[in-house]
């Protein structure tokens, strides 16, 4: 079956890895004024644009690709916001649904954007039997174009998950002049996102040696090298093309084995973000070198995997996994503050009430089970004394 999972071992000499319906990733500056129009299916396609209200009204950036468009250009909209809330969905796919020529849906921006379109598909796919040839322009660091998971936010604020393997995008194309248009701090933010997805890929056991893990050692690498570097120059393209390409090996070899989130900080990640008006890119800031840390004293396997982790970012192996793996803990705490992204809850104004009905909703466990007690003290520890901050997105 297409989306069936085979579990993989570290052992490197067995396996099996499915890739997505990728047909085209084109980078560097400028290559969406070059490729769009060639990625089209077909030369008299109809596309239809998904974006966000800064992008649009903010930027050039939609402007300049309906223009590109031209007449194969059916439409935009523009009213995406953080999280993918269902009822803008809702309009969204009707507008699509309403012209049966439409065969193409571009997303530019950064989760929120690509989730809905693959939302959208999947919706257009339930009303009419076909999904939409997806194109995305991503303008963050979130790596949503990777995978064949999308997902909104109900009415109540919770993440609603869609999965099939004709969601994932056909196209995807990393242009540096998009990314310049990108708010430095939220775009470092997404950089932890991608951060989360490498490490927690390395110890999921659907994971593949080859590509996936032997990718996201490369994707570590490389985003604990120019996240910091594009801090001390976010107008250099060649760092910003870096980054893109490090948050694509960071999950785009996940291919089709994994299905849901990838571990305990996605769904801790989930349990915050759209309950709590928290981007998924501080969500990781927040949760990831915590999460690196629990699972070095907890679970010896993922030990292992984590502490493989830790030559490249530039430190030696001391042999003990344990003692390794935490380390890689610490270094993404100390990266976080470096970065100056360090937040708390009490940061983001979770009231400390809310700490037993967050870890219910990541582990759907009950107090006094084992698991349940020790995500609630790591939750319990995000309410640390912090500066004060306020969200800007």
């Amino acid at each position: 079956m297409p989306g069936e999972s085979m579990a993989s071992t570290t052992n490197t000499s067995s396996g099996l890895w499915k890739p997505t319906q990728l047909q085209q990733l084109y980078y560097g500056s400028g290559s969406v004024s070059k490729q769009l129009v060639n990625a089209l299916p077909s030369p008299k396609s109809k596309a239809f644009i998904i974006t966000g209200s800064s992008l649009a009204t903010k930027t050039g950036l939609i402007k300049q690709v309906e223009s590109l468009l031209g007449a194969n250009h059916a439409g935009t909209f523009a009213d995406i916001k953080q999280h993918a809330p269902v009822a803008q969905l809702d309009q969204a796919t009707d507008r699509v649904v309403e012209d049966p020529n439409i065969d193409t849906i571009i997303s530019v921006g950064g989760g929120s954007p690509i989730d809905s379109a693959k939302a959208i598909s999947y919706r257009v796919n339930e009303k009419l039997g076909k999904y939409l040839f997806h194109i995305t322009i991503p303008t963050t660091l979130s790596a949503a174009e990777c995978t064949m998971n999308g997902g909104y936010s109900n009415e109540h604020g919770l993440k609603i998950a869609v999965s099939d393997p004709a969601l994932a995008p056909r196209v995807v194309i990393y242009d540096s002049i998009f990314a310049l248009e990108t708010p430095p701090r939220l775009w470092i933010s997404t950089g932890f996102r991608a951060i989360d997805h490498a490490v927690e890929l390395m110890y999921h056991p659907n994971a593949t040696e080859i590509p996936a893990r032997q990718m996201c050692l490369s994707a570590i690498s490389t985003l604990f090298t120019y996240l910091p570097k594009y801090k001390q120059d976010p107008r250099n393209e060649e760092t910003i093309t870096h980054l893109q390409l490090g948050a694509f090996a960071s999950l785009g070899f996940l291919g089709l084995n994994v299905s849901g989130p990838l571990g305990l900080s996605h769904v801790l990640g989930y349990a915050l973000g759209s309950p709590y008006s928290i981007p998924h890119g501080f969500t990781s800031c927040l949760t990831l070198g915590h999460v690196v840390q629990l699972k070095a004293e907890s679970n010896p396997a993922d030990a292992a995997q984590i502490a493989r982790m830790l030559p490249y970012i530039g430190r030696p192996r001391s042999g003990d996994d344990i003692a390794d793996a935490k380390a890689v803990g610490k270094a993404i705490l100390d990266l976080v503050e470096s970065l100056d992204l360090k937040t708390t809850l009490k940061d983001w104004k979770v009231p400390d009430v809310e700490a037993t009905i967050i870890t219910k909703r990541a582990t759907k466990k009950e107090p006094g089970d084992p698991t349940f007690e020790a995500v609630l003290g790591l939750v319990k520890g995000l309410y640390g004394l912090g500066a004060s901050f306020e969200s800007k997105y």
